[in-house]
């Protein structure tokens, strides 16, 4: 599978750095520190992590850690922010979906992309979704993450609904179906990542896309790949 291509993230930091202007090098230990904290976070957990874990994997010291962040809290919300600027991305690269084999591999292509956006910031999410972290400003900013892919599955899936329903198609929702798509995808890679599911991510990919393509936007059904053993 393809990389995902991410925008270059804002690394805008944490309060303490909102309150000056980073050169480069301020930007690249700040960026250290945020990669370190996603790897404390993996093996931790949200509550076990220590600011001590993370400065040791940035392999600098508390004094700098707190040249950009307040604590592990305000860290925490620059990665959430970092997770809201990728969604946003993703969502602007879902294109039309017919009931074509275009339409099935544009499906396809985005759920792989959306795939590698969870398992990269699976540590974040997994969190959030947990609510293990409080504070309004994380619930606005989960729910704009929420909202954005939303937004951009109603927009296809009213299409799909509108092409479907004038040939005497099945009418539905367009929102309520992009809300249970949003909750299917998001759940099952949960799943995935805590180990829960015992599937290959491509099989997985394949039978969600499979799902949805025949059941919301009119595609016929494909044939299973099978796994090679």
């Amino acid at each position: 599978m393809a990389a995902t291509p991410r925008r270059k993230l804002s690394t805008r930091g944490g309060a303490p750095a909102q309150e000056r202007e980073l050169r480069a090098q301020g930007k690249k230990t700040m960026r250290k520190l945020l990669d370190a904290a996603m790897t404390v976070l993996e093996k931790r957990g949200y509550h076990a992590a220590r600011v001590d874990d993370i400065v040791k994997v940035a392999r600098t010291s508390h004094g700098t850690f707190y040249l950009y962040f307040a604590n592990k809290e305000d860290l925490f919300r620059a990665l959430l922010a970092d997770v809201t600027d990728e969604v946003a991305a993703l969502a602007e690269t879902l294109g039309p979906i017919g009931p074509d084999e275009a339409g099935y591999r544009e499906l396809r292509g985005w759920l792989g992309r959306f795939s590698d956006l969870y398992v990269h910031y699976g540590p974040v999410i997994r969190a959030w979704t947990e609510a293990e972290v409080e504070g309004d400003d994380v619930g606005r900013m989960g729910e704009q993450v929420l909202t954005t892919v939303v937004t951009a599955l109603i927009q296809r899936i009213g299409e799909a609904n509108e092409a479907a329903a004038s040939n005497g198609g099945a009418d539905f929702d367009p929102q309520v179906a992009a809300m249970a798509t949003v909750a299917m995808i998001e759940r099952l890679h949960y799943y995935l990542l805590s180990r829960q599911l015992d599937v290959p991510r491509d099989d997985l990919l394949d039978t969600v896309t499979t799902v949805l393509h025949v059941g919301v936007f009119g595609g016929s059904r494909r044939k299973r790949r099978r796994s090679a053993s």
